[in-house]
């Protein structure tokens, strides 16, 4: 594709970089930009440091403004979406007004795009001809996978890459028109490493590592913690002059002190989630785990489910969220429903639950959850009975043992806070983290909203 001159002469290297994503589905949240983390951690592994994620929605002017902000802050901008054909994609446009350039339509690109529909049989719309258009100095990238050819323009003394939104398309052309063009910070090796943990609080985790999260670093390697989801992750990163062996050396010395510190609340690296960490324990014992489930209504078996080759762990799952359903179905005593009984929402009836699931799943594992989601459904005191308020959850594990058949048992008793959602996801990871614990030998310890 021709090559027009750059406006500004380049920065002599990328030591930082700058992540703008465009779309209005971005910015009101109706997709999750994966994009972004992505291009952080590609970047990342080459040496330059992101320092600013941006989104701005399809919007001319937000956008030339966040061009111009980004390209005076970063020597590397990286732009995503708003390369399409129709009147929101917007990317081109506010590139060549930021440049105070102008739009030309470039030959080569037009091609590329009319191919693209010849190699399927298809018209090129007329609609799709503006996507060959390009601010007059700068460069069009190619786009081997779709219809929307990428540029590349100095921009504020940045290197500024605009390209597709789908990743499909955007992930091949940052590998082959970006990546030979950067030019990371010689001597200079940024590493990273990620631990996960379930069932301990993210204050708690912090005083178990201690002068390791001090900010100055340990041998340059920076320690953090970020929570979501009830996973709490530990985020080591090394910058500095090391060759990229030593610092992973570094780091791993460093990832073995976090096991160390934190324990047997540590479940997994990198892209590891706990339902798969549990079905991989599961597979590797030849056994398998089933389900009761009933404020949760099946998400316990739907996180082990998500994973693929979940069904030589998973036997399969009970929604019992009924009384009438945990009596037929997994065996629940009526008695414990009765007025003087202890209730669905009792330690008794999660028992009940994960016994007669154990036996009629014919599992090596059963887990059973049964609680008070909310908003609704809260019990009030009454004589000498507690209340239970929204967010009371019961969650409990049978487990066959190989000696003479017997059952062991845990039953554990979760005050939740949070919304419906955060009170189902959180008992059904809660739910898999029992049985780790039990898998790896480490019942004895708490987990984080553990009530008794």
């Amino acid at each position: 594709m021709p090559s027009a001159s750059p406006s500004q002469t380049p920065p002599p290297v990328h030591a930082t970089a700058a992540i703008l994503s465009v779309g209005d589905e971005l910015s009101l949240g109706q997709t999750t930009n994966t994009n972004s983390r992505w291009l952080a951690e590609r970047l990342t592994s080459l040496g330059i440091i992101t320092v600013e994620h941006v989104t701005v929605p399809d919007d001319e002017p937000a956008l030339v403004a966040a061009l111009l902000r980004l390209g005076s802050i970063a020597q590397l901008v990286i732009v995503t979406g708003g390369l399409g054909p129709t009147l929101d994609d917007l990317t081109r446009q506010a590139l060549a007004q930021a440049m105070g350039d102008s739009l030309v339509e470039d030959p080569l690109a037009l091609e590329q795009v009319e191919a693209w529909f010849t190699s399927r049989g298809r018209v090129m719309p007329a609609l799709n001809k503006v996507q060959a258009l390009r601010p007059t100095r700068a460069i069009s990238l190619q786009n081997l996978h779709g219809t929307a050819p990428g540029l590349y323009a100095v921009l504020a003394g940045a290197d500024c890459f605009c390209l597709p939104g789908p990743p499909r398309e955007m992930h091949p052309m940052f590998d082959a028109a970006v990546v030979p063009r950067l030019k990371p910070p010689p001597g200079r090796t940024v590493a990273t490493r990620v631990l996960h943990t379930i069932g301990i609080g993210e204050s708690d985790l912090a005083t178990r590592l201690g002068p390791m999260m001090k900010r100055e670093g340990d041998e340059g390697v920076l320690v953090g913690t970020t929570a979501s989801g009830g996973v709490v992750s530990v985020r080591l990163r090394y910058e500095g002059p090391l060759a990229p062996y030593d610092a992973d050396h570094l780091l791993e010395k460093h990832m073995r002190e976090v096991r160390v510190r934190a324990g047997a609340y540590v479940f997994g690296t990198a892209d590891d989630t706990l339902p798969a960490v549990v079905l991989k324990l599961l597979h590797d014992r030849t056994q398998r785990v089933g389900t009761v489930e009933s404020c949760t209504g099946g998400l316990a078996a739907s996180m082990l489910t998500d994973t693929a080759g979940s069904s030589n762990a998973f036997a399969g799952g009970l929604i019992t969220y009924s009384n009438l359903l945990k009596q037929q179905l997994a065996g629940v005593d009526p008695a414990i429903f009765a007025p003087e009984g202890p209730g669905a929402v009792s330690r008794e009836c999660a028992l009940a639950m994960a016994q007669g699931g154990l036996e009629r799943l014919q599992t090596e594992h059963c887990l059973a959850i049964t609680g008070i989601a909310g908003p609704g459904g809260a019990v009030p005191a009454s004589g000498t009975r507690p209340g239970k308020p929204v967010g009371t959850v019961y969650i409990a594990r049978a487990s066959r043992q190989t000696e003479g058949g017997r059952v062991s048992t845990d039953v554990r008793h979760f005050t939740m806070n949070g919304d419906r959602h955060a009170v189902r996801d959180w008992s059904a990871k809660s739910a898999l983290a029992m049985l780790r614990l039990h898998l790896i030998g480490a019942e004895e310890l708490k987990l984080l909203r553990q009530a008794d």
